[in-house]
């Protein structure tokens, strides 16, 4: 899902070849410049606004967002005695914010002094993502995490035929399929509600979020004799513009149904 992790080029799985024999350590880490301005805020503070914001790219991790030091509000910052241990970077320090009446713990860490051969990232911290309550790229909000640039998604018609069965039933059958191509995944085939037998499908409290796609609102599948498959499927009732030819949608789990794709069945 990105170039250091899954199936990305300098990932532990990496599911492409170069033209060259890949040699060094087997831990890559690779450090750059991001463009869009980052802003974070913590109730009504704004404790992050910078337009200097490195990523730092990491094998078997998704990036992390570092921020210059002078673009971060240290006078909300408390220290902490929290430390860690990285060897590819060092001993990470931790600070807590304090806004207001709004205590967030080890929210903020960095590695003052980084061992030889890490980053520049002395004068840089990074932060959990989820510690803080809004974010924003430019003015636009942040949801659910911050995006990778190397990660798209692509949504394409398509004429093959899907058949959905559980337990030898057909449950949904169309030769309209939207296939959604994204980073580092295989493909999803994305059915219309009119292909699907909803009458069997019930929707679950089970919502996820992706930064990509957006709200995967989940449904448990009745399968007429009495059981039910939970979270069998889900749809994109709000997608993000990438996802926006997918939108209402459904989508089943290879793992939960038989899927198959003219006459091939979709492994999990």
């Amino acid at each position: 899902m990105t170039l250091t992790a899954g199936s990305g080029p300098f990932g532990p799985q990496s599911g492409g070849s170069f033209n060259f024999e890949r040699s060094g350590p087997k831990h890559v880490i690779y450090w750059e410049p991001s463009l869009p301005r980052m802003r974070a805020m913590v109730g009504a503070e704004t404790v992050i606004d910078s337009r200097r914001v490195h990523l730092l790219h990491e094998t078997g991790l998704l990036p992390v967002h570092y921020f210059p030091r002078d673009d971060v509000r240290f006078d909300l910052l408390e220290a902490t005695e929290h430390r860690t241990h990285c060897p590819f970077k060092g001993d990470a320090s931790y600070w807590s914010i304090r806004a207001g009446d709004v205590v967030v713990e080890n929210a903020v860490w960095g590695y003052p002094r980084p061992i030889e051969g890490a980053p520049p990232l002395a004068d840089h911290v990074a932060v959990y993502f989820d510690h803080f309550d809004a974010w924003y790229e430019e003015d636009e909000p942040v949801y659910a995490r911050p995006r990778d640039p190397y990660h798209r998604v692509d949504v394409r018609s398509g004429s093959y035929e899907v058949v959905v069965r559980h337990r030898g039933q057909v449950i949904a059958e169309s030769r309209r399929p939207k296939l959604l191509f994204e980073t580092g995944l295989p493909v999803r085939w994305y059915l219309p509600p009119a292909d699907v037998r909803t009458d069997l499908l019930r929707a679950s409290d089970t919502v996820s979020e992706c930064p990509y796609k957006g709200d995967g609102q989940h449904w448990h599948l009745a399968d007429g004799g009495g059981d039910e498959v939970e979270d069998a499927a889900w749809s994109l009732p709000h997608p993000l513009p990438e996802a926006l030819a997918a939108a209402r949608h459904l989508c089943f789990y290879s793992g939960k149904v038989d899927v198959e794709v003219d006459g091939r069945r979709v492994e999990a």
